[in-house]
């Protein structure tokens, strides 16, 4: 009985190394299988630039943390222009845009909308005018040093009302 177990023992294991490294059966070789990728600790849905011929515009969509822990932005770049990470907030009885302090933060397996009289990624100054259609390319920098890339489509937008003309800018505060 001893041996017949013995024997069982030896056969599974070698059954199981057989189908844990596939191979090729002409030339005898392993073949690695391929891990899946890791999911991105962040991706952006649904992003999009209000077009404009020329000043400075913004950019929107939805961060969505794709972890288990906090995520945050804390910068942001682009080809076209400099970019700042913006929010519209209540300063003395007034809707003013400001740079956002301490950046984004996208709780862990949440989202944060970035959206039209909300927070923003701020195209500072465009090296060219921004057509309904264009595509953008950004690079979101996170708190750990990490960057997330993604392209954002431009579109026609009349606005939440807030204006992203410098003379909003000089109403803005640290």
């Amino acid at each position: 009985m001893m041996r017949f177990r013995t024997i069982v023992v030896v056969a599974a294991a070698l059954v199981a190394g057989g189908l844990a490294a596939c191979g090729d059966s002409a030339t005898g070789t392993a073949t690695a299988v391929p891990a899946a990728p890791p999911a991105a600790a962040l991706t952006v849905k649904d992003p999009w630039v209000k077009a404009v011929d020329s000043g400075m515009t913004a950019a929107f969509g939805t961060l969505v943390n794709n972890t288990g822990g906090d995520v945050t932005v804390v910068g942001a770049s682009s080809p076209v222009s400099p970019v700042e990470l913006h929010e519209m907030a209540m300063q003395d009885g007034a809707m003013v845009m400001r740079p956002r302090a301490g950046g984004l933060v996208i709780k862990a397996g949440g989202t944060h909308v970035l959206a039209p009289g909300g927070d923003h990624l701020m195209l500072m100054k465009p090296s060219a005018a921004i057509r309904p259609g264009d595509e953008l390319k950004f690079t979101l920098t996170l708190g750990d040093g990490g960057t997330v890339s993604f392209s954002a489509v431009a579109k026609p937008f009349a606005g939440a009302g807030e204006s992203y003309a410098p003379s909003a800018m000089a109403s803005m505060a640290p």
